[in-house]
């Protein structure tokens, strides 16, 4: 067992018998009062975000986790099929795993994989950036590059994306996939 002072952000513990994750995690000192740390988490299953205070040296059940770099393939109803680079097994993982960052996958692309014990798969990351083509929007007309104004377009993955006046239609584009936000135009 280990307690509050070993997890910090990121770490994965099971709470009221569930798997959470740490998404933030501060150490408070109130005055005269005892030492604590408020924990936001968030419910591996449900998704659901809570928050709890931990007393200073409380005893908590941090779950082993094993992260794996797999390769996406493809989608099969609700489920992402991907594969394993060094041993070629092919594993279903459920979309909402990935959460938002679900309409951005591709074929071929590396996806982190997170593994409790090294059996079931309790989360799914796709990279945080990806590179996009942009299959369809308005077209930029000549000096739109003055004014931080966005306009709607669509990318190769189906997904809609905001992005400057002055991108158009077969242009390439970086995309953070955490927030599904235009990052910068490229060249390929």
């Amino acid at each position: 067992m280990a307690d509050t002072g070993d997890i910090g952000v990121g770490s994965v513990i099971r709470f009221n018998g569930e798997l959470v994750q740490i998404m933030e995690y501060q150490h408070r000192t109130p005055g005269n009062l005892r030492a604590f740390y408020q924990a936001k988490m968030r419910n591996l299953k449900t998704g659901k975000q809570t928050e709890y205070r931990f007393r200073s040296g409380e005893t908590v059940e941090v779950v082993r986790v094993e992260y794996k770099m797999m390769q996406y393939i493809y989608s099969e109803g609700e489920f992402a099929v991907v594969m394993d680079n060094e041993t070629f097994e092919q594993v279903h993982i459920p979309m909402y795993m990935f959460g938002e960052g679900a309409k951005f996958l591709k074929e071929g692309m590396e996806v982190k994989i997170t593994f409790e014990e090294g059996e079931n798969p309790i989360l799914a990351e796709p990279p945080t950036f990806i590179e996009a083509e942009i299959t369809y929007t308005e077209p930029g007309v000549k000096g739109d590059t003055a004014t931080n104004t966005m306009k709607p377009a669509k990318i190769d993955t189906g997904a809609e994306i905001m992005v400057p006046l002055f991108v158009n239609q077969g242009d390439w584009v970086k995309v953070d996939t955490r927030t599904g936000e235009y990052v910068e135009r490229i060249k390929k």
